[in-house]
This record gives structure tokens, sequence and C-alpha cells, in this order.
């Protein structure tokens, strides 16, 4: 059972669609989507396409490429994705979104979730991108700090923090790793960085950061980790980690806690930017629309299991509580 919070969203720069929009007879249309892994945010971008008028097998056709959580095959995946000609590609978080930049000056790109794309290169401002890349910024990297303060909450004399993280999705990782090493200092927490890189890499690693004897654990939102979330989870409560992370699928899955931005509505968002460049809009010429809405989700299951208790004022902000 979950309890959720109602809040009040400020408008987006490009509007929500609310109705079904009808698309020109018999124009059938090519989407390429690029993964790094599989996510659960592609049913939200998918389902936001079908509430705009597309459908599969009527007016839309879906080439959906995956690299299975290895970010080195991304290029060659990215450049096969331009040479099938879509009409657009949907590049899934930075580092796909990076490789399909890298692939193409023409072909339009909408980015999904990105943490920074003006750091990344990938626009040159989020007012007016230019190029052929736009989308939506997740700003995921910068609430590290947030996170870290969650874990003061949770556990006030949290001293060391291990820090769960994979090197190979480079530019996203770094800038999280960053951001955390900023709020560490800010309260005075130690961090001590576990890296993996594959799923085979997770049980070893998580090995590895119980026999360190952690305070807590913070798991940076990542592709491979919502990917093996489940197994994450479990070994980590199994171990009795207390583990707060940077993605909402974490905590459902079992960690304590999680904050960060909706990435499904980032999804959802980006289908408003497919249509628009169908309709003939370039793609330097739509702002980049930035997170709106954060979510704060507390497993009171995890916390009970952990003998963790969860301060009334940590639940009383919390957007939705697992119990």
């Amino acid at each position: 059972m979950t309890r959720r919070r109602s809040f009040l969203l400020s408008a987006a720069a490009l509007g929500v669609a609310t109705a079904v929009r009808a698309q020109p007879a018999g124009a059938v249309h090519r989407v390429a989507l690029l993964v790094p892994a599989t996510t659960p945010n592609e049913a939200a971008f998918l389902q936001a396409l079908r509430e705009l008028g597309y459908a599969e097998g009527r007016n839309l056709v879906i080439d959906r490429r995956s690299a299975d959580g290895d970010f080195a095959r991304l290029p060659g995946l990215a450049a096969d994705t331009v040479r099938s000609r879509p009409d657009v590609i949907v590049a899934f978080v930075t580092q796909a979104s990076i490789a399909v930049k890298q692939a193409t000056t023409s072909t339009p790109v909408v980015m999904v979730a990105v943490a920074d794309p003006v750091a990344s290169g990938l626009v040159t401002s989020l007012a007016r991108p230019d190029g052929n890349v736009t989308g939506t910024s997740a700003q995921a990297a910068s609430v590290a700090g947030k996170q870290l303060d969650l874990i003061r909450e949770l556990r006030p004399r949290a001293a060391r923090v291990a820090v769960l993280w994979n090197p190979a999705n480079a530019v996203f990782q770094e800038q999280s790793i960053r951001e955390a090493r900023a709020g560490a200092v800010r309260l005075g927490i130690e961090l001590r960085l576990f890296d993996a890189r594959s799923a085979a890499d997770l049980d070893p690693a998580i090995a590895a950061i119980a026999a360190a004897r952690p305070d807590a654990v913070l798991v940076v939102g990542e592709p491979l980790f919502v990917a093996n979330a489940s197994r994450l989870a479990d070994r980590l409560r199994e171990r009795r980690l207390l583990a707060v992370g940077g993605t909402r699928a974490y905590a459902p899955a079992g960690m304590l806690a999680t904050y960060g931005p909706d990435l499904a509505e980032s999804a959802r968002r980006a289908a408003s930017y497919v249509d628009k460049i169908l309709k003939g809009t370039r793609p330097g010429d739509l702002p980049v629309e930035l997170a709106t809405k954060y979510e704060l989700v507390v497993n009171m299951t995890t916390a009970r299991a952990l003998g963790i208790a969860v301060p009334p004022t940590l639940l009383a902000r919390a957007d939705e509580v697992i119990q």
C-alpha cells in the first residue's frame, strides 16, 4: 500500500497535452529509441506518445536499441540508429544522448532526463539549444547533496558513507560524484567510492561495502542499477545497510529511501518534443525543459527490517510512503 501526497506543478515550457491530436492522414513516422538499459520511463514516454495521437501499426514505427547496461556499446548503437534514417531519435539519459550527438548533426534528437545538457556539451544554452538536439533535463546530479541530507535525517550521526556508482557512465556519474563530494564537505561526511560497471560487479561491490562498515550507502541514479534494483536492494538489506538512492525506482525495490527528480515525468514531457518536431518545428528552436517535480519516497517495510526510526517530520514531507 502507498500514500501519495498531491502537489501542484508549475506550467511547463511546452504546455501539457490533454487531448489526442489528429495526425495527417497516411503519415507514418519513424521514431528511434536509444537506451543504456531497460527503464520503466520508456513506458511513460510511449504512453504520452499515444495520448498525442501516435499509435504503432497505424502512424508510428518504433525502432528501439538498448546497450543492456554496457555503456561501451552506445557509440556503435548510435551510429546504427542514425543509419536507419529515423525521423527523430529519442536518447534516454546523458551518455546515450552524447553518443547520438556525436553520430549526427542533422537528424533531430530528443534527449530524455539529461543531468546537465549545457555542461555535457549537448546544447549551447537551455533557452536556445541551436543545433539538432533538445529535450528534457532532470538535473539529477545536482541533488546528490540533498540525498546526503536525507541520510543524516535517517541516521543523524552518520559520518562515513559508501557511494555506489558506475564509472562507465562517465559524464553523469562524475557530475553526481562532484555534487556528492561538495555535500559531504558541507556536512562533514567522509565518502568512499565503490564502483560497479556491470551486473556481475554488483554482488562483489556490496560485499566490499559491507566489509568497509559504513554508516550508510548512497546509490547514485544509474540505468544499470535501476535494471537490477530488486537484486541490489536485496543484497543491501541482507547486509543490513541503510541505503538511500537518487532514483525513485529504488524504493519500491526495497531501498530505504529515495530523493530525486520525477524521471517518468521527464520522459512524458519528451513526447511533446517529438510531436512538435514531427509537425515541423526545428529542435534548436525548442527550449530545454527542466524538471519541476522532485519526489521523496520512503520504504517503511525496509525501515522496520533495519530497525530505523524514520522521523515523523520526514514522513510528513514524503510524496510516497511504502508500507
